[in-house]
């Protein structure tokens, strides 16, 4: 296995695991926009394993990086007080550390990847 394939792998592992919790915590919310977000949410990062492993294209994996990135400016903003998303801050929990340190290992991931591919074909 050479550099490139570990670095999809690990990209498809930490989406995976981030859409897990995702799911996971979405499902025991109790609020029904919570649990909307959190399983939809989820359920792409999950299928997100598939373009990472198969490796699809670029396109697919930009679009991947993109939500991630929208999952976690969500996260910041609504974790400061006054936000306009819910008019408050919300606590920071263990499990939405663990979630955020998943989701920035994929961005950081799926960049190396980008850019090693920009490489060869250059």
């Amino acid at each position: 296995m050479n550099r490139l394939d570990a670095l999809f792998y690990a990209a498809a592992a930490t989406t995976a695991i981030a859409g897990i919790i995702h799911v996971v915590l979405g499902y025991d919310s109790g609020r029904i926009n919570t649990q909307i977000l959190f399983l939809v949410g989820g359920a792409a990062q999950i299928f997100w394993v598939i373009p990472m492993v198969r490796r699809w294209g670029q396109v697919w994996y930009g679009i991947g990086l993109g939500g991630t990135v929208v999952f976690i400016a969500i996260w910041v903003i609504t974790r400061i007080p006054e936000n306009f998303i819910t008019g408050r801050g919300g606590r920071i929990s263990d499990n939405g550390i663990l979630t955020e340190v998943f989701q920035f290992a994929f961005v950081g991931i799926v960049i190396a990847i980008l850019v090693l591919l920009n490489r060869k074909t250059a």
